[in-house]
């Protein structure tokens, strides 16, 4: 596939997953402290719709992150530049943010128990400083 397919497509891909993560972030920060029986369902029905968005669009953007990242690090010989390792460990890093909100949102949209894990505010934050970390890395290649 031609490089400038294969940035773009990986681009596209990033915004998406990105968006999707602070969707989940955000989300779950805000209807984590639900109190009454009304709040409750309501928060219910909507992390469903959440969920189900982050099930069919927000993961499969990831692997696609994943799977256009690594052609695009082997069709520019860039293994093993410190740059695209550094990326690669905040990417993992991402990742694994994912799947612990995702687990979050499954739970919190499966279970009528409210819950504030302390570390839910700083999700979203978190997203974007990794996030500028990564784009700086990739656009200077500095290290």
């Amino acid at each position: 596939m031609d490089y400038l397919w294969l940035k773009a497509l990986h681009i596209v891909a990033v915004v998406t997953w990105i968006g999707g993560i602070l969707v989940v972030g955000v989300t779950l920060a805000a209807v984590s402290g639900a109190r009454d029986q009304q709040e409750i369902a309501t928060r219910s029905a909507f992390l469903v719709h959440v969920r189900r968005w982050d099930q069919r669009v927000t993961s499969p953007a990831m692997l696609l992150v994943w799977i256009f990242g690594l052609a695009l690090a082997l069709t520019g010989n860039w293994f093993p530049q410190p740059w695209l390792l550094a990326k690669l460990a905040l990417v993992l890093l991402l990742s694994v943010q994912h799947g612990v909100l995702s687990g979050r949102l499954r739970r919190l949209a499966c279970s009528q128990e409210p819950s504030s894990p302390a570390s839910l505010p700083y999700a979203a934050a978190a997203v974007v400083i990794a996030t500028f970390i990564i784009v700086v890395l990739v656009v200077t290649k500095p290290i």
